[in-house]
């Protein structure tokens, strides 16, 4: 049985916010080269931080152009600031674009209507990183039982095993609550999570290109997952979640993009 694996977390492009790498750039070319030697086949990229995601939107839509076949794009959104434009930047990102799936953080803003109001309407999957705020989950989760939410790190990048630990009890407990594996570092706790919740509730993720998608990847073959709940977590349970994306109408050609610099 051939695997295909999907990395379904990894930002790129420029932001301009210039306090760390996550919002100056994150650069593809060494990351892409790594990720093909580790025998991973697509990365799910998005943008870095950036005031102004519309434009940040469309630069990772031309990074996917110029890797096809390789590259699948998610539209990053901000609550606040995005507000009132929310669906038409997605409609854009979904029809024009083929992106596949949004991307939010608690950083930007905490997740709203509009945003869950979206995904549902285009049966898109959020990536959202709750920034340690998982008490929230069982709040938009039981409110939009349609969307599917993926909630990386186990719920916290900054590692609080507390966090983490009360995260799980959400993952088992909600049908459309998903995590990735991403920059997970307290190995027991991801072990905790396939165990109780199971390889269906589990993408694999590096948060590239700030982690060697090497080292990600063997977190996932450290679980000694089974054949089939390998397949599941390195690309079946992504591809499932995608399955079902209104894409832009039959016959309707994507928008040439243009660059906006």
């Amino acid at each position: 049985m051939e695997l295909t694996i999907i990395d379904c977390h990894c930002h790129a492009g420029k932001g301009d916010g210039f306090s760390g790498p996550w919002d100056t750039e994150a650069p593809l070319r060494v990351f892409l080269e790594r990720s093909k030697q580790a025998g991973i086949h697509k990365t799910v990229i998005f943008p870095a931080f950036h005031s102004d995601y519309s434009f940040a939107n469309n630069e990772v839509a031309r990074i996917v152009a110029q890797h096809p076949g390789r590259l699948l794009g998610f539209a990053f959104v901000n609550a606040e600031a995005d507000k009132g434009r929310v669906f038409q930047m997605v409609k854009k990102a979904v029809h024009q674009y083929g992106f596949k799936g949004l991307k939010v953080h608690r950083h930007n803003a905490r997740i709203s209507r509009e945003i869950c109001e979206a995904a549902a309407y285009f049966n898109l999957p959020v990536l959202y990183d709750v920034l340690g705020d998982v008490s929230s989950i069982s709040l938009f989760a039981a409110q939009y039982p349609s969307v599917n939410f993926i909630i990386p790190h186990l719920g916290s990048y900054a590692d609080d095993w507390k966090i983490q630990s009360a995260f799980i009890d959400q993952l088992v407990k909600h049908r459309n609550v998903y995590t990735d594996t991403s920059a997970v570092k307290r190995f027991d706790l991801l072990e905790e999570a396939f165990e109780r919740a199971g390889a269906h509730k589990i993408l694999f993720g590096t948060d590239g290109p700030w982690h060697h998608p090497g080292l990600e990847l063997a977190k996932i073959w450290a679980l000694e997952p089974s054949q089939q709940e390998a397949a599941l977590m390195l690309g079946g349970n992504f591809l499932r979640l995608v399955a079902q994306v209104k894409a832009r109408p039959t016959g309707s050609p994507l928008v040439q993009i243009k660059s906006q610099h």
